[in-house]
């Protein structure tokens, strides 16, 4: 049985998509959700789905935290980061080598760093009237949305469409592509 932890800031919109799409699989399972915020949706859905789910601060995320050994004790076989807002600290990357993926609004390089999540991808997408946009599915490393990319996907993007729009179809893509790509990387 391949293990998955997910890390999400938010509401988890894509936490629970994954989760119930490796509910209908026998060989690949979420095990646990980790949250830095503990005032977030996810923390609710993961009553109503019966998954684990921890809350933690940034003394936790630190190298010796709690976040460091729970990880080491679990050894996850994939960390994916749905929504999670904070840097992966280097010795978590260093430990989980390859093994940490992320999910960014936007086709990278463009619209990556620091900064760079949810609407203000959107607005800076819209902004710079560009005429594509899309998902990035990423291995993590030591720099915001730069680490080698897995998978894109992508959409057009019309001058009418507002910034609510095109945040829809990027949360389409999300949604039909993240687990897939999941899957194919743990297989």
């Amino acid at each position: 049985m391949k293990r998955i932890i997910i890390f999400a800031s938010g509401s988890g919109s894509n936490a629970e998509n994954i989760i119930n799409y490796f509910q209908q699989r026998e060989s690949i399972s979420v095990v646990l959700i980790m949250t830095n915020n503990p005032h977030a949706k996810i923390l609710n859905r993961c009553k109503r789905l019966k998954i684990s789910a921890l809350s933690f601060n940034r003394i936790a995320f630190k190298k010796e935290g709690i976040v460091h050994a729970l990880l080491n004790d679990m050894n996850p076989d994939l960390i994916v980061l749905a929504g999670f807002l904070w840097k992966i600290p280097e010795h978590l990357i260093a430990n989980f080598s390859n093994k940490i993926i992320n999910i960014h609004p936007a086709l990278l390089p463009k619209y990556g760093g620091k900064g760079m999540y949810g609407e203000y991808v959107h607005e800076a997408v819209k902004a710079n009237k560009e005429t594509e946009t899309g998902i990035t599915i990423h291995y993590v490393n030591e720099h915001y949305d730069e680490g080698a990319i897995i998978f894109q996907a992508k959409c057009s993007v019309y001058k009418e469409d507002s910034v609510e729009d095109i945040a829809a179809k990027i949360h389409e893509l999300e949604m039909v592509h993240f687990p897939k790509v999941i899957e194919s990387i743990l297989s």
